[in-house]
């Protein structure tokens, strides 16, 4: 069924918390345009025959465009928008006439650019069952719509699912559900540019884990399996939601910290170092956790490539081995 909603300022869905940190888990926030989603919205626009087609993900206070067709913003304000009301339910969101209707009639959108008439959104769901944001159509006039473009939309926003999850996959390893190195790579490039935008130092920390193929071999591999991801579990506690944490293979891990200056960043090390004595205290599996970091500080410029912290930091962390040796 096609649901009328009788609200103006979209409200705040039932579980926001864990909804806000589904989508943050998803890491598609301010990422580079794709053509796996830009593909989606062409269609969108091309099926119904309208001007204008966004796939939306519905931040904290703005509705950001991971795709757009036919409109220039990158984001708009979530009190403002159509698709903050979309994700309140799993059926499409429709709304024939904006003039005609006491909700959005007074909407900055529709009695100025791009002066919305016609509004029809679907929901899409992360791997969790969570509305994250809309695939949606919009025309400069009135429309209506047919139970039959209803399935057609929910069509397009299983796509858009879709494509989400293969992004997931080739972007997340399997063990710690941690960015694996195509990942990292992809997120910490995008994150050094946003901290060069903003002027924000950031620091780079490589870890290896000490004799983990002993560990394999002494107590199997299923035990080692049982380290990694008591180690990436930490990281998850210790480390930012802004910070790109990863496994780069099987006994190397990474962290990209941003807005972290020396000082900041020996703190959150020395908790973390904390963290992991008190795990293998209570843990008394028969042998310990242990690494070995490198640690780089910069304040990046536009030409830093991530690549380039690696090799200097893949140094640092050798020099450190050497010396435990």
């Amino acid at each position: 069924p096609i649901k009328r909603l009788p609200m103006t300022e979209p409200n705040i869905t039932i579980d926001e918390t864990k909804r806000l940190d589904t989508l943050n888990s998803l890491e598609l926030l301010d990422t580079l345009p794709e053509e796996r989603f830009d593909r989606v919205t062409r269609m969108a626009a091309r099926l119904f025959n309208v001007p204008m087609s966004v796939i939306s993900l519905v931040d904290k206070d703005r509705v950001w465009f991971k795709s757009k067709y036919g409109i220039e913003e990158l984001e708009s304000p979530r009190e403002h928008s159509f698709c903050g009301h979309a994700i309140l339910d799993d059926d499409m969101f429709f709304v024939p006439d904006t003039l005609e209707d006491p909700r959005f009639k007074d909407n900055p959108f529709v009695n100025e650019m791009p002066h919305i008439r016609f509004y029809a959104g679907q929901p899409f769901k992360a791997l969790n069952g969570q509305n994250i944001g809309t695939i949606c159509v919009m025309d400069t006039v009135p429309r209506a719509l047919t139970e039959e473009d209803n399935v057609l939309l929910r069509d397009l926003a299983n796509m858009v699912e879709q494509e989400i999850a293969l992004v997931h996959e080739s972007t997340i390893d399997d063990l710690t559900a941690l960015s694996n190195q195509r990942g990292f790579y992809s997120l910490a490039q995008h994150l050094l540019a946003s901290c060069v935008r903003n002027e924000q130092p950031v620091s780079l920390i490589c870890f290896d884990l000490s004799r983990f193929d002993v560990l394999n071999e002494t107590f199997g591999n299923a035990e080692g399996d049982r380290a990694i991801l008591a180690f990436s579990t930490i990281m998850k506690n210790v480390f930012r939601l802004s910070d790109v944490v990863a496994r780069l293979r099987a006994d190397k891990f990474a962290v990209l910290l941003s807005d972290a200056n020396e000082l900041q960043t020996s703190f959150v090390l020395s908790r973390f170092e904390k963290e992991l004595a008190r795990y293998n205290e209570s843990a008394n599996r028969g042998y310990n956790i242990e690494f070995c970091a490198g640690v780089q500080h910069v304040i990046p410029t536009p030409i830093v490539k991530i690549e380039d912290l690696m090799s200097e930091v893949e140094l640092k962390l050798q020099k450190q081995k050497q010396l435990r040796a």
